[in-house]
């Protein structure tokens, strides 16, 4: 048999929007690799699939490609998932397939099985134009987030940020310099219980996060509306 790779979207939240195919594959597959093996051992449970899992996070994403490249030619059908969402979108997997294709090129199939994605999932409901728009994903830390924060502030497409519970509050007080005539939506935990859904000008909804700190708490997705 050839190998394979797939590379497997996996639910961002709620358990219940895992593919049919991406079950199929992840049962089929001989060994899955991911990016935390406890995260995904729980997805694995609640499905009943046993196949074996192997660590591959951002970390060690280029050194362990080796590993999946000799599988491969050995035959092995591989899976590839992060915690949540689609590979390589601000999560680990693009360094992954792009040793693979360097190594193997067009002689060994690589596959996305697709599914759920915050950022496909944030514009589907947020109300805003979409016909183009800027992925920004997570703001580096510090070198280079003053430059994006410019970029953000010259552009006239809609900007979609990524952030945590960590810096939400920073990131408003940063988009209220930066633009504070545009409308901005926060999404909170997408899929989850507690989900939730702001929509202001970054001062306001800064000012709500501040009267309901309990409301900072998880993973946001932030969408700039277009000028």
């Amino acid at each position: 048999m050839q190998g394979k790779l797939s590379v497997v979207a996996t639910p961002i939240g709620n358990l219940e929007d895992i593919t049919l195919r991406a079950l199929r594959t992840l049962k089929e597959a001989s060994i899955i690799y991911c990016e935390d093996t406890r995260v995904t051992s729980k997805l694995l449970s609640r499905y009943e699939i046993h196949t074996p899992l192997r660590r591959l996070d951002a970390n060690i994403e280029k050194t362990r490609a080796k590993e999946v490249i000799d599988r491969l030619v050995d035959g092995a059908q591989i899976a590839y998932v992060t915690d949540a969402g689609t590979p390589g979108l601000s999560d680990p997997g693009s360094r992954l397939v792009a040793a693979v294709r360097q190594a193997l090129g067009d002689s060994f199939p690589i596959e996305a099985i697709p599914g759920p994605s915050a950022l496909a999932a944030a514009l589907s409901v947020a109300g805003v134009r979409t016909d183009s728009f800027l992925f920004l994903g997570f703001l580096p830390h510090k070198k280079g987030r003053q430059t994006l924060l410019k970029k953000i502030a010259t552009t006239d497409e809609a900007v979609v940020l990524y952030e945590s519970t960590h810096r939400i509050m920073k990131l408003l007080l940063e988009l209220d310099k930066a633009v504070p005539h545009r409308q901005v939506v926060v999404l909170r935990e997408l899929t989850k219980k507690f989900e939730n859904i702001q929509i202001g000008k970054p001062w306001h909804i800064h000012d709500y996060f501040s009267k309901f700190p309990v409301q900072t708490k998880g993973e946001f997705v932030v969408i700039v509306e277009a000028e």
